[in-house]
C-alpha cells in the first residue's frame, strides 16, 4: 500500500490537474466525453467494450487526481 503512496507523491500536482482537464474532459464539444460516459453508465447503456475502454481512459486522470487529493489530506492530518 505504501508503494501506491510513493507513486502518488512522485506525480506532480500540475501534471495531475492538466491530465484531468485535458484527457479527462476531451473532446470538449458537444459535451465532455467523461460526462457523456457517466450519463450512459447511469442510463444503463454503457454496454459495448469500446465504451467501457473509453470510460476508463477518460476517468483515469480524474481518479488519479482524487487519489492524490486524498493522499495529501491523509498525510497532513
Amino acid at each position: 500500500m505504501e508503494q501506491i503512496g510513493v507513486f502518488l507523491d512522485r506525480i506532480d500536482w500540475s501534471l495531475a490537474v492538466i491530465a484531468a482537464l485535458t484527457l479527462g474532459l476531451a473532446p470538449f464539444v458537444p459535451e465532455p466525453h467523461i460526462w457523456e460516459k457517466l450519463k450512459m453508465l447511469a442510463a444503463g447503456t454503457l454496454v459495448r467494450p469500446i465504451d467501457w475502454f473509453d470510460f476508463v481512459l477518460h476517468a483515469a486522470p480524474w481518479l488519479l487526481l482524487i487519489a492524490k487529493v486524498i493522499r495529501a489530506g491523509l498525510t497532513r492530518g
